[in-house]
């Protein structure tokens, strides 16, 4: 088969690939349909109210992640995951009727809610699916089919944006919160699909049929405990929020050069397309037929560092040359490399760890933690210019974050790598039980 070849995949393993592929596909598409009706909420709200957003969506995360692992503790694996996107499905049924029935007067605050909420939905969502997948794959199989699998993805938040510049003068704001309900249950059937195939699957070393994963119980804080308990989460945790202080740096450097380089919004919202459409092309490439590839031959700690590496260089290249060239050889750069080396390779780390904590340590890491790096980067900038550091300053400044960054994922992947030898997963065959279903078909 030609996909084996080119991606790196094993016969056994094309269902399970192909149908994780179309359950992030829809994720990503049902959230990038919703992500510019954020952004306009948002400036609608005045954007002098959007830290206090920001500070909202942090909050309304410590309050989704015992919510979870309620469900966690209680439920297996196949009707947690399907609850928890219907919940958000409820929701955006309910802000359909909201968006309709009241009147402008209330819309305002309306928006400011919805941008809390849509925020909290695209961290939360995609952090449940990559625990799904963690909780599936083994640790070989993580390196070799996690990139390929972040092509439905890409191809999805491609789709969504495209739908709602399409669609939205044709079926409003309001009818596109149902196209992306409709999209988040065709994921929901993905999972139910998925959870079929692992629990009819034939354990690889008895031959015999394996049992349905178990609800995992515990407490709904023990995600947070197991957190500062653990070094090897803990180090998750702070690459995480490194790449996000570094990644908001870089949005305010984009944002001073952009500004003094172009007057006109139209240039500006036409030089951000190019650098997203480059940034598409290049992870659905890089996806498809490096990633797999790159994992296994640097191994986790390599791929984790890679990155780094180029956020070092392009920062150091704004420092010395703040120019718009070197701003869009950088940006798309860092973003393409981190949606298709260093997001994979972050997951693999979850696939030694306990059941437990693939869902709810790596929930509180994905999300909470994920907009505290938003936070510290966002009040870091105005502190740094208010002890009087030029733009060229701050990226000086970002460059040996980065490298502190790089250290981290790389101590990072050779624990994994320690982890799984210990664990018996680095020379196992591959996990028979998380790609062949009970029947054809």
């Amino acid at each position: 088969m030609l996909l084996t070849r080119l991606v790196n995949i094993k016969p056994g393993e094309v269902r399970a690939a192909l149908w994780s592929c179309l359950y992030f596909f829809c994720i990503l598409a049902s959230y990038f349909i919703l992500r510019p009706i954020r952004d306009e909420a948002g400036v609608a709200g005045g954007i002098r109210n959007l830290p206090w957003l920001f500070t909202a969506t942090m909050i309304g995360m410590l309050l989704v992640n015992p919510a979870f692992a309620a469900l966690v503790a209680r439920f297996q694996r196949s009707k947690f995951v399907p609850m928890a996107y219907r919940f958000f499905i409820l929701n955006l049924i309910v802000f359909f009727f909201l968006f309709t029935q009241l009147g402008e007067s209330s819309q305002i605050w309306v928006g400011r809610v919805f941008y809390v909420w849509t925020s909290v939905f695209n961290l939360f969502v995609v952090s449940v699916f990559w625990g799904f997948m963690a909780d599936s794959f083994s640790s070989e199989q993580a390196k070799r089919l996690f990139g390929f699998i972040g092509v439905g993805g890409t191809l999805g938040s491609a789709l969504g944006s495209a739908v709602t510049a399409t669609f939205v003068s044709v079926i409003g704001t309001a009818g596109l919160l149902i196209v992306s309900a409709v999209l988040l249950e065709i994921a929901v059937q993905c999972v139910n699909r998925l959870a079929g195939q692992f629990a009819g699957a034939k354990d690889s070393a008895t031959g015999a049929k394996a049992p349905p994963p178990q609800p995992i119980g515990g407490g709904i804080w023990d995600g947070v405990r197991n957190v500062i308990k653990s070094p090897y989460l803990l180090g998750i945790a702070g690459y995480m929020m490194l790449y996000t202080i570094g990644s908001t740096f870089l949005y305010f450097q984009q944002a001073g050069i952009v500004e003094a380089a172009y007057q006109e919004r139209e240039a500006r919202t036409a030089l951000f397309a190019k650098i997203d459409l480059a940034t598409n092309l290049i992870t659905a490439f890089v996806q498809m037929f490096i990633t797999g590839r790159l994992m296994l031959w640097l191994g986790v700690a390599g791929a984790l560092t890679v990155v780094p590496i180029l956020s070092i260089l392009g920062f150091l290249s704004l420092g010395f040359f703040p120019s718009v060239a070197v701003l869009v050889a950088f940006q798309v750069a860092r973003r393409a490399g981190n949606f298709a080396v260093a997001r994979p390779s972050r997951e693999v780390l979850y696939t030694v760890v306990s059941r437990e904590d693939k869902f709810k340590a790596k929930s509180f890491n994905d999300t909470f933690v994920y907009r505290l790096g938003d936070q510290v980067g966002a009040w870091a900038d105005p502190l740094l210019k208010g002890l009087g550091l030029s733009m060229t300053g701050i990226a000086l400044v970002a460059a040996p974050i980065s490298a502190i960054w790089m250290v981290v994922g790389y101590w990072l992947g050779r624990r994994q790598a320690q982890m799984a030898a210990e664990q018996g997963l680095v020379n196992a065959p591959p996990v028979e039980r998380s790609v062949i279903p009970a029947t054809p078909g």
